[in-house]
């Protein structure tokens, strides 16, 4: 089933919900999915409505130019996007060294899984491109050299454009980007980390961890922003741990878990259920 989805952010007033929805009814639209909320702290409104585009009596060109008229008549004229389940979303992967994310990614979206076409992995490790070349994916490496960030970002900018990429998935990518390089994916990057209960950074977290006993380990997906993994948070979930298990086996656990977060994070993303709004999200 083809269909169209609206979302709207905005401030929060009476007959929006109403104005919406007769839109889509007067126009012969079959809804099937809406989800809305109101921020009351904040006096926003979300709504992501999701109508059949079967029978629907403006034609799919139109659609963004009769959607306007009826954002300007809701005063909602900047707050909107519309998108169409057939066209597919273009994706980047970046990755380094682990493979755990990359692979989980690619299976997912091999199984069609993932409603997306993954047209690029970039990488600063030559180490995956047999991964990339299993999958019949095009694999850039691109040599991150600590004094010289930028020159490494204008190419990876030049390849994303290239390949009209929409949006990008930090697999376990293992550096920091810059201020400018983020502002220009604002909202468009996902990250993956582990997350402990007390906190434990470094390349040892697991190690650590396991010394201090701890009982629950995490891992947490978000949007990435300049302050290092403390985006905007799209999924998180944790499992219980014990005494019992090794280093190891953390490692597993934790892997096992950031695979899976990952992914749900990306779904959410491509089915355009997170929405943010003062650095802090809202996900139908």
């Amino acid at each position: 089933m083809k269909t169209i989805t609206l979302t709207v952010t905005c401030p929060d007033r009476k007959g929006l919900i109403a104005g919406i929805t007769n839109f889509i009814y007067e126009n012969s639209g079959n809804i099937v999915k809406l989800n809305e909320f109101v921020d009351s702290e904040k006096d926003l409104f979300f709504i992501r409505v999701e109508w059949e585009q079967k029978g629907f009596k403006i034609p799919l060109e139109d659609i963004p130019r009769e959607v306007g008229r009826l954002a300007k008549k809701l005063h909602f004229a900047n707050d909107w996007e519309l998108f169409y389940s057939h066209v597919k979303q273009r994706m980047a992967i970046f990755c380094s060294k682990y493979d755990h994310c990359l692979y989980d990614l690619l299976i997912r979206h091999k199984s069609g899984e993932l409603d997306v076409d993954i047209h690029v992995i970039i990488s600063n490790h030559s180490n995956l491109k047999y991964v990339a070349d299993f999958f019949g994916i095009d694999f850039v490496h691109i040599y991150v050299h600590k004094n010289k960030r930028r020159e490494a970002e204008n190419k990876q900018r030049n390849i994303l454009k290239k390949y009209k990429i929409d949006f990008i998935v930090l697999a376990r990518y293992m550096q920091v980007l810059s201020e400018d390089f983020i502002k220009y994916y604002r909202n468009k990057m996902i990250n993956i980390h582990h997350s402990f209960l007390p906190a434990f950074e470094g390349a040892k977290a697991y190690h650590q961890a396991h010394q201090r006993g701890v009982k629950v380990i995490g891992a947490t997906a978000h949007y990435v922003t300049k302050e290092i993994d403390k985006g905007p948070i799209i999924r998180q979930d944790v499992i219980q741990v014990s005494h019992r298990d090794s280093v190891e086996e953390l490692v597993i656990k934790g892997r096992d878990l950031e695979r899976q977060v990952l992914a749900d994070a990306v779904k959410k993303y491509l089915q355009h259920r997170v929405f943010v709004a003062n650095g802090r999200t809202i996900i139908f």
